[in-house]
């Protein structure tokens, strides 16, 4: 039996500058025309979901990405969950930062990645746990474990917080991808997260809703942090 909340992170859709083979970074770009309807896709896919928060990454991006998945919800601004500060590689084009001597670093090891005039990428990964662990905590605390809520924000974020969860190694998470308007769910345990899905942009998302107990404990068995050994019978309605 589930007996913690679950975290569903929403990159947000696609913008300008993906569309352009540009790095966006902080810059106010805005969602193009297939970002739009990429949007409003997963909320479609979100109806109905009984959601106990919602954060976002207070860039316009994400906004924009809430107000057209979610537009009966207020989101709350966690300024934790905002992108990588990419420094003067903002605004950039890709294959122009490609040549760039931090490019190897970036892909290889990027624990060790300071952007110029920027952010390390260690820095951006220990905020952005911080922000949902924190924030995955209060979500227990205040709507029981039964609750799912939603975190809207970028790629790279989205990227570390899986890697966080899988206990894996930062110069790791080039090796995890989150597409636009993606929906990835983690269920954060007293022993271990678990990764419930990742990168998943088409499939029914009514099947992460926990059936209700039919008896409240006190406190969590150590068993509901355990894993299924031989990998269990999947979600149930």
């Amino acid at each position: 039996m589930v007996t913690v909340a679950t975290l569903l992170l929403l990159r947000h859709g696609r913008t300008t500058a993906n569309a352009d083979g540009g790095l966006a970074g902080r810059q106010p770009v805005e969602l193009d025309e297939t970002g739009r309807g990429q949007a409003a896709a997963v909320g479609e896919r979100l109806r109905g979901l009984p959601l106990a928060a919602v954060v976002t990454s207070p860039l316009v991006r994400c906004r924009q990405t809430l107000e057209l998945a979610l537009p009966d919800v207020a989101p709350v601004v966690e300024d934790r969950l905002v992108e990588c500060g990419y420094g003067s590689w903002e605004g950039q084009p890709l294959k122009k930062l490609a040549k760039d001597p931090l490019w190897p670093v970036v892909q290889q090891h990027p624990s060790a990645a300071v952007f110029p005039e920027g952010e390390a990428m260690a820095e951006m990964a220990a905020r952005a746990v911080a922000a949902v662990r924190s924030w995955d905590a209060r979500v227990n605390a205040e709507h029981g474990p039964e609750a799912l809520w939603l975190a809207c924000s970028h790629g790279d974020v989205i990227k570390a917080i899986v890697a966080d969860a899988l206990g894996v190694h930062l110069d790791l998470f080039q090796r995890v991808v989150a597409d636009p308007a993606s929906v990835t769910v983690i269920r954060y345990t007293p022993l271990r997260p678990f990764l419930v899905r990742l990168n998943d942009t088409g499939g029914d998302l009514a099947g992460l809703v926990p059936p209700p107990r039919k008896r409240r404990r006190r406190a969590p068995r150590r068993a509901d942090s355990d894993a299924a050994v031989g990998g269990g019978a999947g979600a149930t309605r």
